[in-house]
C-alpha cells in the first residue's frame, strides 16, 4: 500500500515532479560525462609521460634514476630479463642505454639526449612509432639509423635521409663520434622530448660509447599502469643486489600529485553539483508535504503510524530517484560513448599543454570506467534520501487534529 500511495503522490503535481526529475537526470548524466572526461585527461597525461618515454616502471642500478650517472650501467643476463617478463601484469620490456652529447648537421649543432633502444622491444613499451610525422620508425635492425624530435630537427634543418654526426662521452675516456642517417621525425607534444631526444639502435650506441652488452635501464610496460607501485615492490624482492625497480610514481612524483589533486577536484565537483540537486529535491518534497498536510492528518487519524508516514515520503523520494537514475545513466552512457569514440578536437583553438611531466592533448575524450557510473548512481540515491528525510520527519511529526483543521 505504501508503494502505491508513494507512486500516486509523485505525480500529483506533474510539472513540479517533471522539473525535479529533469534536474536530477541532467546532473547525474553531466556528472558521469565530466568524470569520464577527467579520466580521459588523466589517461592522456599518464600515457604521454609513460608510454612515450619513461615506461611504467624501470629496472636500473640503485640510485641511477637520481642523477643518471653514465657509469651506473649493468649487463642484463637472460635470466633477469625472463624474470621481469614473466612477472604478472608485465606486457613488455625494453633494454636501453642513455648518453648525452652533441648532434650536428652541416654547420649546426645542438645538445641532445641519445637513447639507444631495440626497436622491436621498444614498440612494446612506448608508442613513439605512433608519433612519426616524417619518415618512418626505426626498423628492427636499425644499423646507424636515428629518430629525432621535431623541434630538434627544425633547429638542425634536417629531413629524413640526411646525415647526422653524434659526439658523446665514451666509457674508456675517449670521445665517441659517428655518422647516423635520419630515418624519421617524431612529435609528441612534449617540448622536452621534441626539442632534445634522439633514438638510435642499442648496439650502435653501445659501440659508440664503448659499453658492449651494457645498458642503463630496463623499461617495462604494464597491463594496468596503476599497479606499477605494487609490481615494482614485487620485483624489488626478486632483483639481484645492486638493482632496483622504480615505478612511474617515483619517476614522476608531480604526476602522482596531479592525480591526487584531480581526485580532490572531482570530489568538489560532485559535492557542488549534488548539493544543488539536493536543494531542488528538498524544495519539491517540502512543498508536497505542506500541500498534503490534511491528507497526512486524516491518514494518521485513521491509524497510520508516524513511521509509516515517514516511510511513505522516503519511498516517494526513492522512486523519483530511481526513475531519474535510470534516465540519467542512459543519457550519461550515450554522451560518454560518443565522447569515447568521437570526442571533441580542440587542436585548432589550443595547443598541447605540458603539465606535471605529462602532456594534456588538445581534445576532449572520455575513458569508460565503472567508477564513473557507480559513484554518481549511488550518490544520487543517497542525496534523494537525505533530501527527503526532513520533509518525511515533518510529515511524521504532525498532530492529526491540527493537521485536519489546517486549510
Amino acid at each position: 500500500m505504501l508503494w502505491r500511495l508513494a507512486l500516486r503522490n509523485i505525480w500529483r503535481n506533474k510539472r513540479r515532479t517533471a522539473l525535479t526529475v529533469s534536474a536530477m537526470v541532467v546532473s547525474s548524466s553531466l556528472l558521469i560525462l565530466s568524470l569520464g572526461i577527467f579520466s580521459g585527461m588523466l589517461s592522456d597525461m599518464l600515457a604521454s609521460a609513460t608510454e612515450q618515454y619513461y615506461g611504467h616502471l624501470v629496472v636500473s642500478v640503485t640510485g641511477y634514476q637520481d642523477d643518471r650517472d653514465f657509469f651506473d650501467n649493468f649487463s642484463p643476463d637472460p635470466a633477469l630479463l625472463e624474470r621481469i617478463a614473466s612477472t604478472s601484469g608485465v606486457r613488455g620490456i625494453s633494454p636501453r642505454l642513455r648518453a648525452f652529447g652533441l648532434v650536428s648537421h652541416g654547420q649546426r649543432s645542438d645538445p641532445a639526449e641519445i637513447l639507444g633502444v631495440e626497436p622491436a622491444s621498444e614498440r612494446q613499451v612506448t608508442r613513439l612509432q605512433e608519433k612519426i610525422v616524417a619518415g618512418s620508425y626505426l626498423p628492427d635492425d636499425p644499423e646507424k639509423g636515428a629518430l629525432l624530435g621535431r623541434g630538434l630537427a627544425e633547429r638542425l634543418g634536417v629531413n629524413p635521409g640526411d646525415e647526422l654526426v653524434f659526439v658523446t662521452q665514451a666509457a674508456d675516456g675517449s670521445i665517441g663520434n659517428d655518422l647516423f642517417t635520419l630515418r624519421g621525425i617524431f612529435a609528441t607534444g612534449d617540448s622536452r622530448h621534441d626539442n632534445g631526444l634522439v633514438l638510435v639502435g642499442l648496439s650502435a650506441l653501445q659501440r659508440l660509447t664503448v659499453l658492449p652488452d651494457r645498458v642503463h635501464e630496463l623499461a617495462a610496460s604494464l597491463e594496468d599502469p596503476m599497479t606499477a607501485g605494487a609490481t615494482a615492490a614485487q620485483l624489488n624482492g626478486q632483483l639481484p643486489e645492486g638493482l632496483e625497480a622504480t615505478d612511474w610514481g617515483q619517476l614522476l612524483p608531480e604526476m602522482q600529485e596531479a592525480i591526487a589533486a584531480s581526485d580532490v577536484s572531482r570530489l568538489i565537483i560532485v559535492t557542488i553539483l549534488y548539493f544543488a540537486t539536493g536543494l531542488g529535491i528538498l524544495n519539491t518534497f517540502f512543498m508536497s508535504v505542506m500541500e498534503r498536510t490534511r491528507e497526512f492528518g486524516i491518514l494518521m487519524a485513521l491509524g497510520m503510524r508516524p513511521w509509516r508516514v515517514r516511510a511513505m515520503v522516503l519511498l516517494e523520494t526513492l522512486a523519483m530517484g530511481g526513475v531519474s537514475l535510470a534516465l540519467g545513466i542512459s543519457l550519461g552512457l550515450a554522451l560518454s560513448l560518443y565522447m569515447a569514440t568521437v570526442g571533441i578536437d580542440l587542436s585548432e583553438s589550443i595547443t598541447p599543454i605540458t603539465y606535471a611531466g605529462g602532456t594534456i592533448a588538445p581534445r576532449l575524450r572520455v575513458v569508460m570506467e565503472p567508477a564513473n557510473f557507480i559513484v554518481p548512481s549511488l550518490l544520487l540515491l543517497v542525496v534523494c534520501l537525505l533530501a527527503g528525510f526532513l520533509p518525511a520527519n515533518r510529515a511524521a511529526g504532525l498532530d492529526p487534529v491540527a493537521a485536519i483543521r489546517e486549510d
